[in-house]
């Protein structure tokens, strides 16, 4: 069995991507701390725009699915699931609401993992729900000609109990000691995490619901207001390539996760990039259309009312789809398609 010692991380010489990242994401959380002091009542609708997008996007990640109606219903008004992926999608929902209101008293360890876990199948009948697994499990890809490989094993089911209660010791004691920067402890946590994959099923949502965690037990608060999860979502391949790569020589010890250090760090600082963004189109006071016109004009290639919606958090989809009609009108923007498959793009 591997050992887990995150000390060896403290002697590691980072490279400068990595140095680079960490400063960049300092500075922009000081900006956000900054920006929550100024405006927090327009700020708050952005929290219910991320709550929707990171439990769609997280669940979608999986193939769990439903329509973005019901999504709102089942986030907003927490209304009753009709079928398995919709209760599979409510309870991550749970998860994440207790996440946001709770984190400073769920501390990192292996019992509320578990708990955290039967939270997420609440709204189902898993026998294994708060369990560790009890089959080995493997991760595969699923080839264009049918055929299946196995691309890593995780730990057998008898070593996972106490390899889960070691990565959660490690890290709280190099935490606790300031042995380690906080951000390369969390990526080190969560990519140990999926290489043990703990549980039978909800491995991925797991481990995204815990870098929420993690990220707001360290101050990085910035998962709140932008979706962690939509924007690995938005390319999940390069997720799981980065995943591949840091896997390789796990069981020895010997792997490289600087792939995956890189990776969630360039996700954090992106979002909060978007959060500096968004920031801007609340902090002036300027009319609902000229707020839709900003929005859009910093958009490149084709955009979505859904993305103008996460922009303009304070204004109504009525305000939005008013302004959208207006710009189109005045030949600023060009409009293609119809229904749900309309989408619009600045005319040059």
């Amino acid at each position: 069995m591997r050992d887990f010692n995150y000390s060896e991380i403290k002697n590691q010489k980072w490279d400068s991507e990595i140095l680079g990242l960490i400063a960049a994401i300092y500075k922009e959380a000081g900006k956000q701390e900054m920006y929550l002091k100024q405006r927090p009542e327009e700020l708050e609708k952005l929290v219910e725009i991320a709550k929707i997008q990171s439990t769609e996007a997280s669940n979608a990640i999986e193939g769990i699915v439903t329509t973005n109606t019901r999504i709102r219903q089942l986030v907003e008004e927490k209304t009753t699931p009709k079928n398995r992926d919709e209760q599979e999608i409510a309870g991550y929902r749970d998860v994440l609401n207790l996440i946001h209101e709770n984190f400073d008293v769920i501390p990192v360890t292996q019992n509320f993992i578990l708990q955290l876990h039967k939270i997420l199948y609440n709204h189902m009948n898993n026998p294994m729900a708060g369990k560790t697994k009890n089959v080995q499990n493997y991760i595969s890809a699923t080839y264009p000609d049918g055929h299946v490989e196995t691309l890593f094993t995780p730990l057998s089911p008898y070593e996972t109990p106490d390899a889960l209660d070691r990565i959660c010791e490690e890290y709280n004691r190099v935490i606790g000691n300031l042995e380690v920067e906080p951000l390369i402890a969390i990526a080190v946590f969560i990519h140990d995490f999926l290489c043990i994959h703990p549980f039978n099923d909800g491995n991925g949502r797991m481990s995204r619901l815990l870098t929420t965690l993690l990220l707001y037990r360290n101050g990085f608060y910035v998962g709140k207001y932008i979706s962690l999860e939509a924007k690995i979502a938005k390319n999940k391949d390069l997720y799981y390539d980065v995943l591949g790569q840091a896997q390789i020589g796990w069981h020895e010890g010997k792997e490289d996760v600087l792939p995956f250090i890189k990776y969630l760090l360039g996700i954090i600082l992106a979002a909060y990039k978007d959060f500096g963004d968004r920031f801007a189109l609340v902090e002036t006071k300027l009319s609902a259309f000229e707020t839709v016109r900003r929005a859009a004009m910093d958009k490149v290639g084709r955009f979505t009312k859904q993305d103008i919606r996460e922009m303009c958090p304070s204004l109504s989809v009525s305000s939005i789809e008013g302004a959208l009609r207006k710009l189109v009108a005045s030949g600023e923007l060009k409009r293609e398609g119809s229904g749900r498959n309309t989408c619009y793009y600045i005319v040059n």
